[in-house]
């Protein structure tokens, strides 16, 4: 996840309605029709938290804006034309605490299937980590979509104009689109497994205990937090706020039902017993 944006702070928000109003808000949500998909209560959501170790200064140099570092912590950073591209395009269209998390997600992921010794290429690997949260950036938000799904459709859209063989968008576009659901992203390929497996990590700290202290230090010195956990909640509750439906048997919804009044979507004991049969 995993999340995050410039926009979507949680101050100012008004009261949507009171308890009974509530009811008769996720009833009109029902009668629309709202379809079903499956409940993706994810691994990488809710793993354990770790609390990783503080960054050694020096070690490596931090983002600034300019040329990516052609390794972290030993991992290598590719430098194709169309990864240089990628990482500009996540760059310009996110805060750094965003840009930050989509590359500690590449570099996670890494880490951890390295230590596996598991093969996978690392161009899509890259692509797949650097665009997979542009789903939660203003620009490339629809209505009515999951962000995963508009992340996966700006990266397919950023991809195919590049001339990017189809069948490696398609493995990016799986990566993006199944990243907060780790049960199911973990039986694909290994590139679109690393970023539900480098996400979840950075999101929970689920698997940092299987990183080394020095691997987890470089890689926070590169690309500091700056902040991500508020950030993560404030653009999960932007999400809630602006397309609540896009969050039907998400994880998000449980932020939304939390922290704003009078939320409307349904939850799943809402959808079963509103099915139209007798019993």
């Amino acid at each position: 996840m995993h999340v995050f944006d410039k926009s979507g702070s949680a101050e100012g928000d008004e009261a949507a309605g009171k308890g009974a109003e509530r009811h008769v808000s996720r009833r009109a949500a029902l009668g629309r029709g709202v379809g079903a998909a499956a409940i993706g209560v994810t691994a990488a959501l809710a793993g354990p938290l770790s609390a990783p170790a503080a960054a050694s200064p020096g070690r490596t140099r931090p983002a600034d804006g300019g040329a990516l570092p052609r390794s972290v912590a030993g991992i290598r950073i590719p430098s194709g034309e169309v990864t240089r591209a990628a990482a500009t395009l996540a760059r310009e269209a996110s805060s750094e605490t965003l840009f930050n998390h989509v590359m500690r997600s590449y570099l996670f992921g890494c880490a951890l299937f390295d230590r596996r010794g598991v093969p996978y290429d690392r161009e899509l690997a890259f692509l797949s980590a650097v665009l997979h949260d542009l789903g939660l950036v203003e620009a490339y938000r629809t209505p009515d979509e999951r962000f995963e799904l508009d992340g996966a459709d700006a990266a397919q859209r950023f991809l195919k104009a590049r001339h990017v063989p189809d069948d490696r968008i398609a493995v990016v576009w799986d990566a993006i689109a199944l990243h907060t659901d780790a049960a199911i992203a973990a039986r694909k390929r290994p590139e679109i497994a690393m970023v539900a497996v480098g996400s979840g990590a950075d999101f929970s700290g689920n698997g940092l205990d299987r990183i080394p202290s020095g691997t987890l230090e470089d890689i926070l010195g590169a690309f500091p937090r700056k902040g991500f956990k508020q950030d993560a909640v404030d653009t999960m509750l932007s999400l809630c706020r602006t397309k609540p439906m896009s969050v039907l048997m998400h994880p998000f919804a449980e932020v939304g039902r939390r922290h704003l009044p009078g939320f409307p979507v349904p939850t799943v004991e809402d959808l079963v017993l509103a099915a139209p049969f007798a019993e």
